[in-house]
Protein backbone atom coordinates (compact mmCIF):
# COMPACT_ATOMS: atom_id res chain seq x y z
CA UNK A 1 0.00 0.00 0.00
CA UNK A 2 1.53 3.31 -1.11
CA UNK A 3 0.26 6.88 -0.67
CA UNK A 4 1.07 8.55 -3.98
CA UNK A 5 1.52 12.28 -3.49
CA UNK A 6 -0.02 14.69 -6.00
CA UNK A 7 2.48 15.91 -8.59
CA UNK A 8 4.03 12.53 -9.41
CA UNK A 9 3.46 10.08 -12.24
CA UNK A 10 2.25 6.55 -11.51
CA UNK A 11 5.44 5.28 -13.14
CA UNK A 12 9.13 4.79 -12.50
CA UNK A 13 11.72 7.27 -13.72
CA UNK A 14 11.19 10.72 -15.19
CA UNK A 15 9.02 11.45 -18.21
CA UNK A 16 10.40 13.27 -21.27
CA UNK A 17 8.66 16.46 -20.07
CA UNK A 18 10.42 16.26 -16.69
CA UNK A 19 7.62 14.87 -14.51
CA UNK A 20 8.97 12.60 -11.79
CA UNK A 21 7.72 9.09 -11.10
CA UNK A 22 7.13 7.44 -7.75
CA UNK A 23 10.37 5.44 -7.54
CA UNK A 24 12.11 7.93 -5.22
CA UNK A 25 9.61 6.99 -2.50
CA UNK A 26 10.01 3.25 -2.83
CA UNK A 27 13.47 2.61 -1.38
CA UNK A 28 13.68 -0.90 0.03
CA UNK A 29 10.95 -2.41 -2.12
CA UNK A 30 11.83 -5.22 -4.55
CA UNK A 31 12.60 -3.81 -8.00
CA UNK A 32 9.99 -6.02 -9.67
CA UNK A 33 6.94 -4.44 -8.01
CA UNK A 34 4.61 -2.53 -10.31
CA UNK A 35 1.59 -0.32 -9.64
CA UNK A 36 -1.73 -2.17 -9.93
CA UNK A 37 -3.61 0.66 -11.59
CA UNK A 38 -3.02 4.37 -12.01
CA UNK A 39 -3.67 7.71 -10.40
CA UNK A 40 -3.52 10.94 -12.38
CA UNK A 41 -0.43 13.12 -12.01
CA UNK A 42 -2.31 15.69 -9.90
CA UNK A 43 -4.27 13.08 -7.89
CA UNK A 44 -3.12 11.56 -4.62
CA UNK A 45 -3.88 8.59 -2.48
CA UNK A 46 -3.79 4.82 -2.38
CA UNK A 47 -1.91 2.78 -4.96
CA UNK A 48 -1.29 -0.93 -4.64
CA UNK A 49 2.18 -2.09 -5.65
CA UNK A 50 2.71 -5.77 -6.37
CA UNK A 51 4.89 -8.31 -8.15
CA UNK A 52 1.84 -10.57 -8.61
CA UNK A 53 0.78 -10.08 -12.23
CA UNK A 54 -2.59 -11.81 -11.83
CA UNK A 55 -3.45 -9.73 -8.76
CA UNK A 56 -2.52 -6.52 -10.60
CA UNK A 57 -4.61 -7.57 -13.62
CA UNK A 58 -7.67 -8.26 -11.47
CA UNK A 59 -7.33 -5.02 -9.48
CA UNK A 60 -7.35 -3.07 -12.76
CA UNK A 61 -9.88 -5.10 -14.79
CA UNK A 62 -13.47 -3.76 -14.70
CA UNK A 63 -14.83 -7.33 -14.86
CA UNK A 64 -13.93 -7.83 -11.18
CA UNK A 65 -15.79 -4.67 -10.08
CA UNK A 66 -13.37 -3.88 -7.26
CA UNK A 67 -14.66 -0.70 -5.58
CA UNK A 68 -12.32 2.27 -5.47
CA UNK A 69 -13.20 5.01 -2.99
CA UNK A 70 -12.30 8.66 -3.54
CA UNK A 71 -12.58 11.87 -1.58
CA UNK A 72 -13.21 14.66 -4.06
CA UNK A 73 -13.07 18.39 -3.36
CA UNK A 74 -15.03 20.20 -6.07
CA UNK A 75 -15.67 23.85 -6.84
CA UNK A 76 -19.06 25.11 -5.81
CA UNK A 77 -21.70 23.87 -3.44
CA UNK A 78 -23.22 20.60 -4.61
CA UNK A 79 -26.98 20.74 -4.06
CA UNK A 80 -29.05 17.82 -2.86
CA UNK A 81 -30.72 17.73 -6.29
CA UNK A 82 -27.31 17.49 -7.98
CA UNK A 83 -26.33 14.70 -5.57
CA UNK A 84 -29.49 12.85 -6.52
CA UNK A 85 -28.72 13.34 -10.22
CA UNK A 86 -25.11 12.19 -9.69
CA UNK A 87 -26.29 9.00 -8.02
CA UNK A 88 -28.23 8.16 -11.21
CA UNK A 89 -25.02 8.37 -13.25
CA UNK A 90 -23.73 10.38 -16.20
CA UNK A 91 -23.61 9.54 -19.89
CA UNK A 92 -19.96 10.31 -20.69
CA UNK A 93 -18.43 9.97 -24.15
CA UNK A 94 -17.23 6.43 -23.30
CA UNK A 95 -20.49 5.24 -21.76
CA UNK A 96 -22.52 5.45 -18.57
CA UNK A 97 -20.58 6.24 -15.40
CA UNK A 98 -22.60 5.39 -12.32
CA UNK A 99 -21.09 5.44 -8.85
CA UNK A 100 -21.63 2.52 -6.48
CA UNK A 101 -22.15 5.09 -3.75
CA UNK A 102 -21.92 8.82 -3.33
CA UNK A 103 -22.24 11.09 -0.33
CA UNK A 104 -21.63 14.68 0.61
CA UNK A 105 -19.07 14.86 3.43
CA UNK A 106 -19.46 18.60 3.91
CA UNK A 107 -18.62 22.05 2.63
CA UNK A 108 -15.29 23.88 2.75
CA UNK A 109 -16.14 27.51 2.13
CA UNK A 110 -17.79 27.57 -1.28
CA UNK A 111 -16.44 24.12 -2.19
CA UNK A 112 -17.93 20.67 -1.57
CA UNK A 113 -16.20 17.55 -0.27
CA UNK A 114 -17.70 14.31 -1.59
CA UNK A 115 -16.98 10.63 -1.20
CA UNK A 116 -17.58 8.64 -4.37
CA UNK A 117 -17.08 4.94 -5.07
CA UNK A 118 -16.62 3.55 -8.60
CA UNK A 119 -16.00 -0.07 -9.59
CA UNK A 120 -14.25 0.89 -12.81
CA UNK A 121 -11.22 3.01 -13.59
CA UNK A 122 -11.73 4.71 -16.92
CA UNK A 123 -9.49 7.58 -18.00
CA UNK A 124 -10.05 10.65 -15.76
CA UNK A 125 -13.39 9.11 -14.76
CA UNK A 126 -13.95 10.98 -11.49
CA UNK A 127 -12.91 14.33 -12.98
CA UNK A 128 -15.08 13.91 -16.08
CA UNK A 129 -18.01 12.74 -13.96
CA UNK A 130 -17.84 15.82 -11.73
CA UNK A 131 -17.42 18.23 -14.66
CA UNK A 132 -20.50 16.66 -16.30
CA UNK A 133 -22.47 17.99 -13.31
CA UNK A 134 -20.77 21.40 -13.44
CA UNK A 135 -18.22 20.94 -10.64
CA UNK A 136 -14.49 21.11 -11.41
CA UNK A 137 -12.28 18.88 -9.26
CA UNK A 138 -9.83 20.80 -7.09
CA UNK A 139 -8.43 17.81 -5.20
CA UNK A 140 -8.77 14.07 -5.78
CA UNK A 141 -7.66 11.50 -3.21
CA UNK A 142 -8.19 7.73 -3.43
CA UNK A 143 -8.81 6.44 0.09
CA UNK A 144 -9.50 2.75 -0.56
CA UNK A 145 -9.17 -0.02 -3.12
CA UNK A 146 -11.59 -2.77 -2.21
CA UNK A 147 -10.93 -3.78 1.40
CA UNK A 148 -7.53 -2.02 1.53
CA UNK A 149 -7.68 1.46 3.06
CA UNK A 150 -5.16 4.29 3.01
CA UNK A 151 -5.43 4.52 6.79
CA UNK A 152 -2.91 6.80 8.45
CA UNK A 153 -0.25 6.62 5.73
CA UNK A 154 1.19 10.02 4.88
CA UNK A 155 1.98 11.18 1.34
CA UNK A 156 5.06 9.33 0.06
CA UNK A 157 4.88 6.51 2.62
CA UNK A 158 4.31 2.82 1.95
CA UNK A 159 3.56 -0.23 4.05
CA UNK A 160 3.12 -3.92 3.37
CA UNK A 161 -0.43 -5.26 3.35
CA UNK A 162 -1.39 -7.27 6.40
CA UNK A 163 -2.27 -10.94 5.91
CA UNK A 164 -5.90 -10.00 6.60
CA UNK A 165 -5.88 -7.27 3.93
CA UNK A 166 -4.26 -9.57 1.37
CA UNK A 167 -6.73 -12.35 2.12
CA UNK A 168 -9.70 -9.94 1.88
CA UNK A 169 -8.37 -8.43 -1.37
CA UNK A 170 -7.85 -11.84 -2.97
CA UNK A 171 -11.31 -12.90 -1.80
CA UNK A 172 -12.85 -9.75 -3.34
CA UNK A 173 -11.07 -10.63 -6.61
CA UNK A 174 -12.12 -14.31 -6.54
CA UNK A 175 -8.53 -15.50 -6.09
CA UNK A 176 -7.55 -18.40 -3.86
CA UNK A 177 -5.37 -17.19 -0.99
CA UNK A 178 -1.89 -18.67 -1.27
CA UNK A 179 0.39 -17.49 1.52
CA UNK A 180 1.76 -13.92 1.58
Amino acid sequence: AFYKPAGYLTAFGTSPDGKEGIDAFLEGLPKKVKPAGRLDYDAEGLLLLTDDGELAHRVMHPKYKLPKTYQVLVEGRVSHQTLENMSQGAHLRDGLAKPESLRLLGYQGEDSLLEVVFTEGRYHLVKRFMVYFGHRVKRLKRTAIGPVELGDLKAGQWRPLSQEELKALKSALNMAHEGG
